[in-house]
């Protein structure tokens, strides 16, 4: 049955193309998929130019086969025998075999980067991230259609419940229940969207909002019309028409800006100053790596011989390769004739462009280089780095150390958010040398040049979808700056907490606090993208604090943002869990100081902790260094303590919104909701939750370190593997809470010291392998205890000494402190000593700043005395007058440690010769009656056992019991070689009577001092008779 479309789809469609701007619907229904081949029809009428591409963005199953070749040899098939019928066989195999069409993955979109499609096809929305979402929108051109499918919702409130797939990586074992915010202002900012329709799987337009009702057709005048930046492009490309190579390269730049791009980096090429770096940024689709390409073949143009290119990957430079090709074209050079293209051999990498050799005038050379290869890269003539935000920072640091001039473009506030790590701290560093250079006067170093490209190449300016989704996931937060009126403080400024439901409730109100929120973000931090924002909607752990100023009760105007602090808690893992994950090598998402700590210290305790972790502390970049930061901790500290009384008796289900996300079976109608809860609450509003500790994990530096250590944290890990983005060192410090807490941890701050006691052991062991490269002030800080931690080591006494050092390594360091020995003498010893000297082990010895860093440069880094004095900023010969002073203190410290061994014996021989209470004998005699009770009762137990005691003895057996002394047993055996006896007889008296026992120890004592009277003895340890005389 045919059925009228309505009118406003092919307004919409054609509206796009006429205005080079893009346009979205949403499809809700079973049959979403099948009304793709009529919209894309309705696209290619509209279009002028070739039948437009399509890019289908799916999770795991596509639902149809993707074939094409195979479809296309049957529908070959069919019309050649005369079977084909165009009307009966069905619309969408047909589209599918006919229609240019990539299949992409959602996990795979980062390799579409680059591409421009005419319309894209996203289904399965419960896969979508807000990182997909923005890379793969961003890689349709003006003119062309995203289609969001929906077939299994008739309501599109049934989003606000729907289950993401992303939602499993925010759950933890305490906090399970997700909230779907991201979802409910995804589906209201549809309704702030003009280029957006919701239709169903007829293709009827469902009142999404009023923007659709009123569709009107653009003006046949309007689509003639140029803008002011085409009309200065076109009278810049005429001046320069004459002017070669410039005018003949500039005619392939699309947009005014890259064509000014261009033209300076053509400018910096002619004046060939080795010096110069050009830096050119931008968000996606501006033309950067087009921009390059150009350029490149600017360079050929102006004969230099050899320019090098890197990237993350060779893929990355498909689109550079592919303008430097349209360069040549422009500069009328032919393939095979005037150059030739050298191509990948690598089966992964089949087809790319890996480098051009040109040999018109002279053997020029082009060619793709990984950025590892540094060394080679500095050697070349012209160095273009492309992607440079996705090299790791120290890299590309080192690309930039060469004598040539270098390239480099990089995505600023664009949805991959590593752009933020170049701009603020490669181009800062090379901003301020710049400056210094042409302060001073000199040409030594860096001179920078820094470029941006604001204009879209795939589309026009005034991009609706653009505009929709920079709104939605916060993109352009680093362009958007508010102006601080005063700087009170931070004593009388206070923490507020923001309640998540209004802040992402869509609220105009809401919007503009998050934008501010966002922008202070942007704007303190490299790593942001739109993902966090998803997490920090939605995850149940997570939770958003903001420092105001004071503002008085006459006053209407909301009080400036000048700190944020975005905080997850974490840990209250059962020991069972725990150690269940640790048994598998695995660990759950989230929980990443319980999960890291647990498995370093291997203490399964700690994970039972609750903690908080300072995800991001962002000051607003006029009031940086004034102490805002410092007063977020300080009340962040006394709240979760509990000093801050809560006054508030309602619960915290009294601040959530319940009247859009229970009301799914109502009407269509989409709207913010009208009833909010306040969006800000004082500390004192709200009951903190109970925690044990508050965390932090940041890239390790010398300034953040300080700041957190200056706040009271302490570090008790440090990653030994650096970040691949920045290069840093993960480092997470921990500091303690004063709570009523959990019984199975020590009071106080004691168990935080014993982890960095710990940690501190480690670390300088790892100083002369993955830790070589830190600076010496960073190591001591990191290192530093605490005021009133004690250090727990036990300080060395000289024996314990001597198993570290010999006494021939001590009189080699005391000659090198005379001046009687080199350098190279004791270098051996410096390890040893470093260690005992940093582990606390040697006591009252103190060494300035300078000598410490000097002693643990060259002692556990095992760096060079040049690099040392480098680091330090001093000349080679001032580092080692510091090091023979620091020398001889650990000389004389250890010289002390040996005269005092000497004269303790003497003295503890002193003490100890003293009479003793009681005699010899008489110790024995107390000996000898201890162990004969204890041989009494143990014959008395064993006799009972075995029911034979005297009284139980048969009278007739009674005869018989031997009644012999120690004597008569040791007489009857002593003629009888027991060892090689096999039998005998043994004959004792049994006399009735008693016969006395003499026990050995009177045996022993007879045959020592006489068997009548012990003899006195003389000097010299011998004895003599002495006679008796009577007297007369």
């Amino acid at each position: 049955m045919r059925k009228k479309l309505d009118n406003r789809l092919r307004v919409l469609i054609e509206n796009g193309v006429a205005t080079c701007h893009r346009s979205m619907f949403v499809v809700v229904g079973e049959k979403a998929r099948d009304q793709v081949v009529l919209l894309h029809h309705i696209l290619s009428k509209a279009s002028v130019s070739a039948r437009p591409s399509v890019l289908w963005c799916y999770k795991k199953e596509l639902g149809f086969s993707s074939h094409r070749k195979k479809r296309m040899r049957e529908i070959q098939k069919k019309a050649k025998h005369g079977n084909i019928d165009l009307k009966e066989d069905d619309p969408f195999e047909n589209f599918i075999a006919s229609t240019e069409i990539r299949y992409c993955y959602y996990s795979e979109t980062e390799k579409i980067l680059g591409n421009t499609y005419g319309l894209l096809v996203l289904q399965e929305f419960e896969a979508i991230t807000p990182n997909i979402l923005a890379r793969t929108i961003e890689t349709v051109k003006g003119g062309g259609l995203v289609l969001l499918l929906l077939p299994t919702i008739s309501n599109l409130k049934q989003l606000y419940s729907i289950s993401m797939d992303v939602h499993s990586r925010y759950r933890t074992f305490a906090h399970q229940q997700v909230i779907n915010r991201f979802n409910e202002r995804f589906i209201l900012s549809l309704t702030d969207n003009p280029d957006c329709a919701l239709i169903d799987d007829q293709l009827n337009i469902l009142p999404l909002s009023s923007h659709i009702l009123n569709l009107e057709a653009v003006p046949p005048t309007l689509k003639m019309t140029k803008t002011d930046s085409e009309v200065e492009l076109d009278s810049l490309k005429e001046k320069m028409s004459d002017v070669k190579p410039f005018g003949t390269i500039l005619k392939e730049c699309k947009t005014l800006c890259q064509a000014k791009a261009v033209l300076r980096l053509l400018d910096i090429l002619t004046e060939r100053t080795s010096s110069a770096i050009c830096a050119i940024t931008a968000a996606r689709g501006r033309g950067k790596s087009a921009a390059l390409g150009l350029a490149i073949a600017g360079a050929v143009a102006f004969d230099m011989t050899t320019i090098y290119v890197t990237s993350p990957a060779p893929d990355n430079v498909k689109t550079l390769f592919e303008f430097v090709i349209e360069g040549f074209k422009a500069l009328n050079l032919k393939e095979h004739i005037d150059y030739t293209i050298q191509y990948s051999n690598q089966a992964q990498q089949k087809g790319l462009i890996l480098g051009f050799q040109v040999f018109k005038n002279h053997k020029q050379i082009i060619k793709y280089l990984d950025p590892s290869e540094h060394q080679i890269l500095t050697q070349g003539e012209l160095l273009v780095i492309d992607e440079a935000a996705a090299i790791p920072l120290p890299t590309v640091q080192n690309l930039t150390k060469g004598n040539n001039i270098v390239f480099f473009s990089s995505t600023t506030h664009g949805y991959e958010g590593t752009g933020r790590s170049l701009s603020l701290k490669l181009i800062s560093k090379l901003r301020q040398k710049s400056v210094t250079n042409k302060e001073g006067g000199s040409h030594v170093g860096r001179v920078l040049h820094e470029m941006s490209l604001e204009e879209s190449i795939r589309y026009k300016a005034g991009d609706n979808i653009e505009k929709w989704l920079f709104k939605l996931l916060c993109l352009d937060a680093m362009n958007i700056t508010y102006k601080i009126s005063g700087t009170p403080p931070p004593e009388v400024c206070q923490l507020y907490y923001v309640n998540l439901d209004s802040l992402f409730s869509y609220h105009r109100a809401a919007e503009l606090f998050l934008s501010k929120v966002m922008s202070i973000f942007v704007s303190a931090h490299y790593k942001n993208n739109p993902n966090d924002l998803q997490m920090l909607s939605d995850a149940p752990s997570q939770h958003l604090f903001v420092l105001m100023s004071p503002v008085s009760n006459e006053s209407t105007d909301v009080p400036d943002v000048l700190a944020v602090a975005q905080i997850v808690l974490e840990g209250e893992l059962p020991e069972q869990v725990t150690s269940k994950e640790q048994s598998k090598g695995k660990r759950a998402a989230g929980d990443l100081v319980p999960w890291t700590l647990c498995q370093y210290y291997l203490d399964y305790t700690f994970p039972k902790l609750a903690g908080a972790r300072v995800i991001r502390l962002a000051v607003h970049p006029e009031v940086q260094g004034m102490g805002y930061g410092g007063r977020v901790i300080e009340q962040l500290q006394e709240y979760y303590e509990g000093k801050i009384v809560c006054v508030n008796e309602k619960s915290e289900e009294d601040f959530k919104i319940h009247n859009i996300k229970n009301d799914l079976d109502g009407g269509s109608e989409l709207k913010p909701p009208t009833e909010l809860p306040p969006l800000l609450r004082g500390l004192s509003e709200r009951r903190a939750e109970r925690l044990d500790y508050v965390s932090v994990s940041y890239g390790l530096n010398v300034e953040l370190l300080k700041f957190w250590k200056r706040n009271g944290f302490i570090p008790v890990y440090l990653r030994t593997v650096p970040s691949p983005i920045t290069g840093e060192f993960s480092c997470i410090m921990l500091k303690s809470l004063e709570n009523d807490g959990n019984t199975e941890i020590e009071k106080g701050a004691d168990w935080v010291f014993k982890y960095n006691a710990e940690f501190r052991r480690r670390f300088l062991s790892l100083l002369g392998y993955q830790f070589k490269t830190f600076s010496p002030q960073l190591v001591l800080s990191v290192i530093q205890k605490a005021k009133n931690q004690n250090s727990g080591s036990k300080v060395l006494d000289r024996n314990e000494l001597s198993l570290f050092l010999s006494d021939s390594d001590l009189k080699r360091l005391s000659s090198y402190t005379k001046n009687l020995a080199d350098y190279s003498f004791i270098v051996d010893l410096l390890p040893q000593i470093a260690s005992l000297y940093f582990n606390d082990q040697l006591k009252d010895v103190e060494l300035n700043a300078l000598q410490s860093a000097s002693l643990i440069a060259m002692g556990l880094q095992r760096k060079m005395a040049e690099d040392v004095a480098k680091d330090l900023g001093i000349e080679v010969s001032q580092l080692m007058a510091l090091f023979n002073k620091c020398a001889r203190k650990l000389s004389d410290y250890f010289d002390e440690l040996c005269k005092s061994a000497i004269q303790m014996p003497q003295s503890v021989a002193a003490d100890t010769m003293k009479p003793t209470e009681k005699s010899l004998i008489e110790e024995l005699k107390a000996a000898e009656m201890e162990i004969r009770m204890r041989q009494a009762k143990d014959k008395m137990n064993l006799t009972e056992s075995l029911g034979l005691s005297s009284s139980s003895l048969d009278p007739a057996l009674k005869q018989f019991e031997i009644k012999a002394g120690d004597e008569e047993f040791a007489k009857a055996v002593s003629d009888v070689h027991l060892s090689h006896a096999k039998g005998g007889i043994l004959s004792l008296k049994t006399d009735k009577g008693n016969v006395p026992r003499k026990s050995l120890i009177d045996t022993e004592l007879e045959e020592s001092f006489g068997n009548k009277k012990a003899k006195r003895p003389m000097k010299g340890g011998s004895t003599k008779k002495v006679k008796k005389f009577k007297r007369n």
